[in-house]
């Protein structure tokens, strides 16, 4: 843990790395930074909903309402194609991800 005080003397390796934001000066690259925090809020959004989506498949099967399960399940699947289709997520990552969600939705369910 860090020392506390006022006067602590950290040594350099407990200190937290310098970071050093620059402002740009040219348009473009001002207007590049204003699409960059756009779309990283979009992606950041995308992924939690990921989550969301994939949390509920399971848990509503862990529920033991079939019915729910395989709608939860087909709500994320959706959810994670889309993701792919933008660009967040590679086309084999989703694959891959609907397929072990439909795996522990179908082992939960029984």
């Amino acid at each position: 843990m860090y020392p506390v005080g006022h006067n602590a003397i950290v040594p350099p390796f407990l200190q937290p790395p310098e970071v050093f934001f620059r402002m740009a000066n040219i348009e473009s690259q001002k207007k590049r930074n204003r699409q960059n925090e756009t779309a990283r809020q979009k992606n950041r959004a995308m992924r939690s909903e990921l989550k969301t989506r994939t949390r509920t498949a399971v848990e509503t099967a862990e529920a033991g309402d079939p019915a729910a399960a395989q709608e939860a399940l087909r709500l994320a699947q959706k959810r994670i194609d889309m993701a792919a289709s933008k660009g967040l997520l590679h086309k084999r990552t989703a694959s891959r991800r609907k397929s072990r969600l439909a795996k522990q939705v179908a082992k939960t369910l029984g």
